[in-house]
């Protein structure tokens, strides 16, 4: 059992209002874990809880022995209360939940930002940070470094092995200073093709192919991802019948002439073609009486 589900269960068992003081003194994230963890244990039995509470009691005296005189003075005072295989159990439980990993706070640091500051040091240096983060963290930064350091960071960290406390000390604290700044910030992703996306689908048509035909020419590939994103009505053609009958549905009659006015030939032939022959010859008439109409209106 994980320790988040053990918390989850020990606050279960403490009750709302003991499980609320002790909420008031944890990060948002970690609230918003044992919410989720304590929104999903369906049910736990009275053993279950005796246990966790059981589990927590010892921690916490193991903590308070350790605190009044070090971990060789709680070991033996829980060996007397509990035995030496539960006292051992609870003193390696506790020991390890003390360890900070090295570069922990880098965790908290966007990874674009940490390539900016991490790829012009040494290869030895990055592979160090590297072989700390996350293995998705670290495959997003290795994929982002120049081609000729790629293989010599992987070589440098399949071949690493031990390295000083002393030197990864200093290491976490140069890169803690440079990243200061932006470590505990909160990131806000502005921009990105979605973003041009719903712009696009909002600006009249005139404007959108202006900026689509420049694009085409000076980054192909990314006018070619937002095209993807785009829906234009000449993608009309790329639905099959049913769903052509269910955007018609939503579409005022008035608006679906002038529409159609600006469309090419197989554009109107698929609409006419899933509306009742009614409703095509008025559409049709609309857009004779009509007569020639500005293109700008057609867009908009």
């Amino acid at each position: 059992m994980s320790g988040l589900q053990k918390a989850a269960i020990l606050l279960i068992a403490l009750g709302p209002e003991k499980s609320a003081q002790i909420f008031k003194h944890l990060k948002d994230e970690e609230i918003e874990e044992l919410t989720l963890e304590i929104a999903n244990t369906r049910s736990v039995t009275p053993q279950l809880k005796e246990d966790v509470i059981n589990e927590f009691y010892q921690i916490c005296l193991a903590q308070q022995y350790i605190a009044e005189g070090g971990i060789g003075y709680a070991k033996e005072l829980l060996e007397q209360s509990f035995g030496e295989e539960k006292a051992s159990d609870v003193i390696s439980k506790l020991t390890a939940s003390l360890q900070v990993r090295p570069f922990e706070f880098v965790r908290k640091a966007d990874s674009t930002q940490l390539l900016n500051f991490i790829q012009d040091e040494h290869p030895q240096t990055i592979a160090l940070i590297l072989s700390y983060l996350a293995p998705a963290q670290a495959a997003q930064i290795v994929g982002a470094l120049p081609p000729d350091k790629q293989a010599d960071v992987a070589k440098r960290i399949a071949m690493m092995d031990r390295t000083s406390p002393d030197v990864i000390k200093e290491v976490e604290r140069v890169l803690e200073s440079k990243l200061s700044s932006l470590v505990n910030q909160d990131y806000t992703i502005v921009g990105g093709v979605d973003a041009i996306v719903e712009i696009l689908n909002t600006v009249d048509r005139g404007t959108e192919k202006h900026i689509m035909e420049t694009l085409e020419v000076d980054e192909p590939e990314l006018a070619d991802e937002i095209r993807k994103k785009m829906f234009v009505f000449e993608d009309i053609l790329l639905l099959d019948d049913r769903a052509i009958q269910r955007v018609l549905r939503d579409v005022d009659n008035s608006d679906l002439s002038m529409a159609l006015k600006g469309a090419n030939e197989q554009v109107q032939a698929a609409i006419f073609k899933n509306m009742s022959s009614r409703l095509s010859a008025m559409i049709k008439e609309d857009m004779e009486f009509m007569g020639p109409v500005r293109m700008k209106d057609v867009e908009e």
